[in-house]
């Protein structure tokens, strides 16, 4: 792949980082994926006693229909049970199929729990961060929220199950989404700089146009 593709996509990816610091806080709240180590950071996070309680929500989604025959939920908690999560600490919601049913069937799930926690960690793919932010604050806008996902540079984040190609396919589409999803009540308003907008669209000229909304 040419360099000065890869310093456009590294200008998305850096734009999609929030650089939030984490916190101690009441629960951990892991949003499924095609990416296991999403898993991961959420089960690390919990042992390190980041937060009690330890939340994976998924269905099967656009990447993950075809890709595996249980929830991302249900796999994910199985990664962090094998991890030393123990088992009374997880809650699992297995029904969602995008960010926005993550954060609504969780508020769902922990009303029937009875529990209210008032700041969440919330985890996903390193280049979904900004997007999960501006969705989570648009649906529980009271609750305080920190965003982090698996510590991986960019250079080192595709391998052979995401490949490069695919990586930057969504964050050109997931830039798209928080361009216009505020206008659809999906997300929070968040400003795009002139510099990541222009990549965006640079990167579309070069062909990365295949996670597009239709």
């Amino acid at each position: 792949m040419k360099d000065s593709t890869l310093e456009l996509a590294r200008v998305l990816w850096d734009f999609h980082h929030v650089n939030h610091k984490v916190e101690k806080s009441d629960c951990i709240l892991v949003l499924g994926s095609h990416d296991v180590r999403v898993a991961e950071r959420g089960a690390q996070l919990y042992l390190q006693e980041f937060a009690p309680v330890l939340i994976f929500s998924g269905g099967l989604g656009n990447f993950t229909k075809d890709m595996w025959d249980e929830s991302e939920a249900d796999k994910f908690a199985k990664i962090a049970l094998k991890m030393g999560v123990p088992e009374s600490a997880i809650l699992i919601e297995n029904k969602s199929t995008n960010t926005g049913e993550n954060i609504l069937f969780t508020q769902q799930l922990l009303r029937k729990k009875g529990m209210d926690p008032e700041s969440f960690i919330v985890v996903q793919k390193p280049y979904m961060e900004r997007r999960s932010y501006a969705t989570f604050k648009k649906h529980w806008p009271d609750k305080k929220v920190i965003v982090t996902s698996p510590q991986i540079a960019f250079e080192d984040y595709h391998n052979d199950e995401i490949p490069l190609e695919k990586v930057i396919n969504i964050m050109v589409g997931d830039l798209q989404r928080i361009k216009f999803y505020p206008e659809k009540g999906f997300q929070i308003y968040q400003e795009i700089p002139d510099n990541v907008w222009k990549a965006y669209l640079q990167l579309i000229d070069s062909g990365f146009n295949k996670h597009l909304m239709k």
